[in-house]
């Protein structure tokens, strides 16, 4: 994919249809092995799973940061079309990423646990929890890689094949875990080891695929002589560059992450219907917010190839189109989530009453996912150029300042539980107004100059 090549709205829907799908894919996946986990093994069995999330999601913004960083350069990279480069930069992140895979697998497999008991694992689960854990943790060199050669390809412009690649991690999931949940064909019988197993086995024949493929294709990113020297030999300069684009993105994520935790707190003060609302609520804004969040990353990625090719002038186009298309994509969504607000929740919750409840905080919060897509195109673009501090600050502001503090507050007054969705509103809103601003007013001033 070129900056030149077929309309900017074109290439932008051709980017964006794979990412919208491997992200609901990428839901889908935990989605299917809880529901096996907790059909075939038991409630205790699920627990055991839902300990260790806290643990995933904390890896998880470091090597997505890590990537976010590597993906701004290679995308810039590849609009100079300098491909050495391209590959040295995704070489340098893979070594970075099996570096830190291999220490969280030693202190991890070594320390499990010690890790579940700061975690505070119930005594009826542990041995369960220890078992799924160390697996997991001793796992993540590998599931690193697979985290890293996915995002790096869609700096490169390719969205199909993590696409494909997610499916085929699907499939295997699927068929592994209850095979070896219930011991089909001679397989021994794991119980909730065989959630931790399949998930191997789904990134490894990813990754062996992926060898093949790449090869066989002669792909931009196929593995050669350059990327191995550049995994063997990485960049400490271009890592330390990786590093400082990519960290905030992780630490936001870890900053909205801790902001769910306190939500969810107040959240259950409500009692158990109001948890039972937050729960079906979250999965219809999840489904909402992947179309959003989808354009942010596709404005990010063609706004750095724009840079790197050298045509800054593209850059207010690309950041209009990911507007509009936001506009549409998402307004639809959220139009049409709300004409099908009851049948919507009636997925996740059958008791009427609850049903009321959660349509009415859906009502509440949906319009605002909106502002939402558009403060992530406005930061994508900037995030494009390396300027990521400012827009990682402005995004935290609104979290720590606005929907945290708010959510406590108004919970407290006569808006009850629906005062934690206002506050929700009122950050996503805010985002909107503050990214536009810094936009507009600062970054839009700048000198805009490639990194590599």
């Amino acid at each position: 994919m070129t900056v030149q090549s077929r309309p900017l709205w074109q290439r932008f829907a051709v980017f964006l249809v794979p990412l919208m799908a491997a992200n609901i894919l990428q839901a889908l996946s935990g989605t299917v092995n809880a529901i096996y986990v907790g059909q075939l093994v038991g409630v205790d069995a699920l627990a055991a799973v839902a300990v260790f999330f806290p643990i995933l999601f904390f890896l998880l913004s470091f090597i997505i940061g890590l990537s976010s960083g590597s993906t701004v350069l290679i995308g810039q990279a590849w609009g100079a079309r300098n491909l050495v480069k391209v590959k040295q930069v995704a070489g340098t992140t893979l070594s970075a990423a099996i570096a830190l895979g291999l220490v969280v697998s030693l202190v991890g497999g070594l320390f499990t646990e010690q890790i579940m008991a700061v975690l505070g694992a119930p005594e009826n689960i542990r041995t369960l929890a220890v078992g799924y854990a160390r697996i997991m943790l001793i796992s993540m060199p590998g599931f690193f890689v697979f985290i890293v050669v996915t995002s790096v390809l869609r700096g490169v412009g390719d969205t199909i094949t993590p696409l494909f690649s997610l499916i085929l991690s699907l499939m295997v999931t699927m068929v592994v875990t209850p095979a070896l949940i219930l011991g089909w064909v001679g397989l021994p019988q794991l119980g909730v080891n065989a959630a931790a197993v399949a998930f191997v086995c789904g990134f490894l024949t990813v990754l062996s695929f992926l060898l093949i493929y790449m090869r066989a294709r002669k792909m931009p990113l196929a593995p050669d002589a350059v990327l191995l020297g550049a995994m063997l030999k990485p960049d400490f300069k271009l890592l330390g560059l990786i590093l400082r684009l990519g960290v905030p993105a992780g630490l936001q994520m870890v900053v909205s992450a801790v902001s769910g935790i306190v939500i969810v707190g107040l959240v259950n003060r409500f009692g158990s219907e109001a948890t039972a609302a937050y729960g079906a609520l979250g999965q219809v804004m999840s489904y909402v917010q992947f179309p959003a969040m989808s354009i942010g990353i596709a404005a990010s990625i063609f706004g750095a190839q724009a840079i790197g090719a050298g045509q800054i002038d593209q850059l207010d186009r690309i950041t209009r189109t990911g507007f509009v298309l936001n506009l549409i994509i998402t307004g639809t969504l959220v139009l049409m989530a709300y004409l099908f607000s009851e049948r919507l929740v009636a997925l996740f919750i059958t008791d009427p009453s609850v049903i009321a409840v959660t349509e009415t905080l859906l009502h509440v919060v949906l319009w605002s996912i909106v502002a939402f897509g558009g403060s992530v195109v406005f930061s994508g673009v900037m995030r494009s150029s390396g300027t990521v501090l400012a827009p990682m600050a402005l995004s935290m502001a609104c979290i720590l300042l606005i929907e945290l503090p708010g959510a406590v507050w108004l919970s407290q007054t006569s808006l009850g539980l629906t005062g934690i969705w206002v506050a929700y509103a009122a950050s996503f809103l805010m985002m909107l107004v503050l990214q536009a601003g810094w936009y507009f007013f600062v970054w839009k001033k700048k000198t805009i100059t490639a990194l590599v």
